[in-house]
């Protein structure tokens, strides 16, 4: 804090910014990231740069991207003698479901320096983006092997939550298909500078292979169980009807759905991981050019 006083900067609201003050906490979230040489960690959120100087001493590759001019010169000073860093300054995102193409351009060429070379989040991540950052890189050409991410608690039990649970949802389901998730560390608002008002949690995301490779079409996926999600208090039925109101008829809805033997009153947040694979190949294998 007295540092952020001596350059005169104050926490951007609109970044979402908090940052953490707590440096054995800073320690553990690398320690989480397992790094080594083989690793090209993307950190979104250089702040100050600390988390980012401990990382470079293990990383073999670190690309991060800070949105703030005043944040992003002051870093630069501290990570001037780290020579595997690069630093981005503009957004990490070009929307809410994409990246900016010069994100994925700078993993590229780190990433192909080497085949043996695997990607890694690690990032004390703007609460505004933790959910399109974390959702998003699953999506991308270059799969993360594992992400480590400080973000709200209330985001991290919506990872970990299980069917018939109030957190359980899209999010929920779209990294449960594809990752296993752990709650490393639930922290309280005093370790973050200006304190936020709700409690937060590093969580640790290992992409799983195998399973990510049992979803015949991971976009399609996405996009289907984010739209019936949507009003978790309607039947699963009429989220269906409402997702394909452009291309099935209700009662064809109900021809795709029968084999599934559901219950009238089921809702969406009831489904499982595999129940609602199945129920959107079904959906797919109808209407398989469908997009939100």
């Amino acid at each position: 804090m007295n540092r952020f006083r001596e350059v005169g900067i104050q926490p951007a609201t609109r970044h979402g910014q908090n940052f953490l003050i707590d440096l054995n906490l800073q320690q553990l979230i690398v320690d989480s990231g397992d790094l080594s040489r083989r690793d090209v960690v993307l950190e979104v959120g250089t702040g100050t740069g600390s988390l980012t100087a401990l990382m470079a001493q293990r990383a073999g590759a670190i690309i991060t991207i800070e949105i703030d001019g005043h944040l992003f010169e002051l870093a630069s000073e501290l990570l001037l003698s780290c020579d595997n860093v690069t630093m981005l300054k503009h957004d990490v995102l070009k929307n809410k479901n994409k990246f900016d193409q010069r994100v994925m351009d700078a993993l590229h060429v780190e990433l192909a320096k080497d085949p043996d070379r695997r990607l890694k989040l690690v990032a004390n991540l703007p609460y505004n983006i933790a959910t399109p950052v974390l959702s998003n890189l699953l999506c991308c050409d270059h799969v993360p092997h594992s992400m480590v991410a400080t973000i709200q608690k209330e985001l991290a039990d919506r990872m970990v939550a299980k069917p018939w649970s109030k957190d359980y949802g899209a999010l929920s389901a779209w990294i449960q298909c594809q990752a296993d998730t752990e709650i490393v560390r639930i922290m309280a608002p005093s370790v973050f500078w200006p304190p936020p008002k709700v409690e937060s949690a590093i969580v640790r995301i290992v992409v799983d292979p195998e399973r990510r490779a049992q979803v015949p079409d991971l976009h399609y996926f996405h996009q289907f169980v984010k739209t019936i999600f949507i009003h978790r208090r309607k039947f699963l039925r009429a989220n269906v009807v409402a997702a394909m109101k452009q291309h099935l008829s209700k009662e064809e809805v109900d021809e795709v759905m029968a084999p599934m033997e559901l219950q009238p009153d089921t809702r969406s947040e009831q489904l499982d991981v595999p129940t609602l694979l199945k129920l959107t190949e079904l959906i797919r294998a109808r209407v398989p050019e469908w997009k939100l």
